[in-house]
């Protein structure tokens, strides 16, 4: 059975929330760094170990150089945004946190516009500036 993107994306944000209620709670007495570092060794072990499960292992010896590239930037990106991320959940509340880093959504707004020349239409504009107004109350 194959899910639509919706669904899935759906499922992206409730694990995504699950992430700031447990770190929250497995930070109060770890240092930030410490559990970013064994979050990522076990989200690692569980990928590759799902990846190999479902039958893809094959084609992790099957990228090209241009493939790694973007995937090894994408990784950095990642892990410098869950240091920043778990670092903040140290010192706030997950509430005010997570709506934060949801705001990435404008990020990729602008960036898919001017890198992968997506266009952005009056709706997508509109409803930029309303998660912006959103994360904006939600934030203070």
């Amino acid at each position: 059975m194959i899910m639509n993107w919706f669904i899935l994306a759906l499922l992206d944000a409730f694990f995504a929330a699950l992430v700031a209620i447990l770190a929250k709670v497995g930070l109060q007495g770890v240092d930030s760094n410490v559990a970013t570092a064994i979050r990522t060794i076990v989200m690692m072990v569980f990928t590759l170990g799902f990846v190999i499960v479902i039958g893809k292992g094959s084609q992790l010896t099957q990228l090209t150089s241009k493939d790694v590239f973007y995937i090894v930037l994408s990784g950095i990106a990642g892990a410098i945004s869950w240091l920043l991320y778990f670092a903040a959940l140290k010192l706030a509340e997950a509430s005010k946190v997570a709506p934060i880093d949801r705001a990435s959504v404008l990020f990729v707004l602008i960036l898919s516009a001017f890198i992968l020349g997506e266009k952005i239409t009056i709706k997508t504009a509109i409803a930029g500036i309303l998660i912006f107004i959103g994360v904006l109350l939600l934030a203070i």
